[in-house]
């Protein structure tokens, strides 16, 4: 089987879409195609990349044409200029992201939380109340603390469930809402992030410099995280984990 042919079929069992990250996962478990290069990633890159069948959704994300209309009628959608705005499109960017986030803190063998409103949103195929580890929210603190933070979009907690890192997906809403619940939350030993596209950066730049947030500014609390640099963050993460496991 040709190394193309290997992406396709993996996509197919896949449901039609997957990650770069989930391609690099799935694809060498084909054992009839065989990866003679020392940059099989590389190589994996480049036919979602060229080949016809193959199109891009969103950086880093891919799917078979032959399963477009399919996965729009599932809220899969290109963003275009036209529907930027529109519900599905700010629904799937939100529960994506999340997603992405959940599967990073995972594979970094965090205990992972996302809201219980959000447990029936889709990471692609799969439920976000799935993909994370934990059901409830641990008890980690003051009851009026734990309320606080149990709308963070995801929560990475540590072996004695104690939070890691908070992150806040602000895709269309107001990042100012999320500083204020984080200036709340400030005297934990967490790191905080607000996850948004790069253009957002300016605004939250302007809002972190609001006197109401001179505390998370000064002490350096809180950190931007734009998608793409989250998109590549999970890449390295999966991709790391593949070289620690051929070393094994």
């Amino acid at each position: 089987m040709k190394q193309y042919e290997a992406v396709i079929q993996t996509l197919e069992r896949l449901g039609g879409v997957a990650t770069l990250g989930q391609l690099n996962q799935e694809v060498f478990k084909i054992k009839d195609c065989e990866w003679k290069t020392k940059t099989p990633f590389a190589s994996i890159r480049r036919i979602v990349q060229e080949n016809e069948s193959i199109y891009k959704i969103k950086p880093g994300l891919w799917a078979l044409k032959s399963y477009q209309k399919e996965l729009e009628q599932k809220g899969i959608i290109v963003e275009t200029e036209k529907n930027k705005n529109s519900k599905e499109v700010i629904e799937f960017n939100h529960s994506y992201y999340q997603g992405l986030l959940v599967s990073i803190g995972n594979l970094k063998k965090m205990r992972t939380f996302v809201p219980n409103q959000d447990k029936n949103k889709l990471f692609l195929h799969e439920k976000l109340g799935d993909l994370r580890t934990l059901q409830d929210l641990p008890k980690y603190s003051f009851d009026n603390l734990v309320a606080r933070s149990s709308t963070i979009d995801v929560i990475w907690f540590n072996e004695r469930n104690m939070p890691n890192s908070f992150f806040e997906v602000e895709h269309s809403t107001d990042i100012q809402n999320s500083l204020l619940k984080y200036s709340d939350l400030q005297d934990f030993y967490t790191r905080m992030f607000i996850v948004a596209d790069e253009k957002r950066r300016l605004e939250y730049n302007k809002k972190l410099s609001y006197d109401s947030f001179h505390s998370l500014r000064d002490n350096k609390r809180v950190n931007f995280l734009c998608y793409k640099d989250l998109e590549r963050q999970y890449q390295q993460t999966i991709e790391l984990q593949e070289i620690q496991t051929s070393i094994i």
